[in-house]
Order: structure tokens, then sequence, then C-alpha cells
């Protein structure tokens, strides 16, 4: 049984980001992999769960979410034992050591990456695509941070800003985090099947959908 479980959603789910949760669910049911699937809110104990997904949203509901996930000390807990967390936009941001909200005000992350968000100078909004090894994730993008630290990062940003202009996101064994926002899985099947082969600690079978086929049919329109 695959467990997966979406952290607070009802603060960290601005741009569709629990969407994600439903790929994975898809993409492992189709391979005949059984999945149970937690909505965790503020007052819930975190539970036991293979995948955790932390999603985006403004700066007050960002902070929020950080202080309870810090309170309870759980998440890093269940990542050091090999759960696997897939953070998007301002859940990239909270995984680091600090972060930066309107105002100025710096905030203490969770500190499971060696890195630190702050105001970049200018918002960035539109079209992301970043080289993953030898794919090519795509997406979109609006923030106004700048992240670096000393981190692996997911990828080689080709089109528009990511982290700081030049990469985007993070990625370690247990750990797959990018700027870009909303359902980001749906968008690059790929990617939720490297999530759910980490996850699983195996590789999976090929599959052909829709999703598939759209991604590709995406990527041919930003000419790649």
């Amino acid at each position: 049984m695959l467990k997966i479980a979406t952290l607070y959603p009802e603060l960290l789910g601005t741009y569709g980001d629990s969407g994600n949760a439903k790929v994975l669910r898809s993409r492992a049911t189709s391979r005949g992999i059984q999945v149970e699937m937690f909505a965790v809110g503020l007052d819930d104990a975190l539970p036991q769960a293979d995948i955790f997904l932390l999603g985006g949203g403004e700066d007050g509901p960002q902070r929020l979410a950080t202080e309870r996930l810090i309170a309870d000390g759980s998440l890093a807990r269940r990542v050091d034992d090999g759960a696997h967390l897939v953070a998007v936009c301002a859940g990239l941001q909270i995984i680091g050591s600090s972060f930066v909200v309107a105002g100025g005000d710096t905030c203490a992350g969770l500190g499971l990456v060696d890195m630190v968000t702050t105001r970049a100078a200018t918002r960035a909004v539109g079209n992301l695509v970043t080289k993953v090894g030898s794919s090519l994730m795509i997406g979109f993008e609006n923030h106004g941070g700048c992240t670096t630290g000393s981190f692996t990062a997911l990828g080689e940003v080709l089109r528009g800003v990511g982290s700081d202009g030049v990469s985007d996101g993070v990625l370690t064994t247990n750990i797959t985090a990018t700027y870009a926002h909303g359902p980001v899985l749906a968008l690059n099947p790929w990617l939720a099947d490297s999530v759910l082969s980490s996850a699983l600690g195996t590789e999976l079978e090929s599959l052909s959908t829709l999703a598939d086929d759209l991604y590709a049919h995406r990527l041919g329109i930003l000419g790649y």
C-alpha cells in the first residue's frame, strides 16, 4: 500500500497543488499499486506516509504552515526515515533554512535543505522550462523569491527564472522541489513516475497515457 499525504491543503493549495497527489495516485493505480491518500489539516498529526506534498500559498498561510511544521517536528523525521517529499513554489521555500515574506520579515524554515530565500529584485512570472537530467520539466512560475545555498538543484533553467535565474529547485534522494507551481506532476508525468519510483524503491514499468501525449505536445508548443 502506497500512502500519500498532502500537507495543510487549506493553507498550501492556492494553485491547484492538490492535483499532484491525484496524479501520483492515478499513475500508481494504473500499474496495479494500491494507494491510500490523506489530507493533513492544521490540527492533525502527520501520518506515516511514503510521499508527502507541500504546495504553494500566500505569505501569511506559508508562514503559519511552517510554524506548525516546525512545532510538530514530524516531517523532518519522516524524510530522514525515507519518505519522499515533493515541494512546489512556497513549499520549496519552506524546506530551506529561512525565507523572507512581504514587508521584509525573515522566517525560519524547516532546515531540510541548506538554502535561504530572499526577495528578488523583480517577480518571476511566466513559463518555466528546466533540464532535469535527460528530461525537460515544464511548468509555470509566479514568485518573488531568490533561493540560494549549498544544495543540488533539480536542474538547469532553460526558460524562466527558477530559483536564481540559473537553476531551479532541489533534488536529493528523498526530496523533489521546484518553483513550478500548481499540479506540476500533471504537466510532467515522467516526473511523477520518478517520485513514485523513489518512494517505492523500484523502477516502474513504462506507462503511456493522454497525459504523456499532452506533455509531448506542450514541449512542441514551447519549441523543444
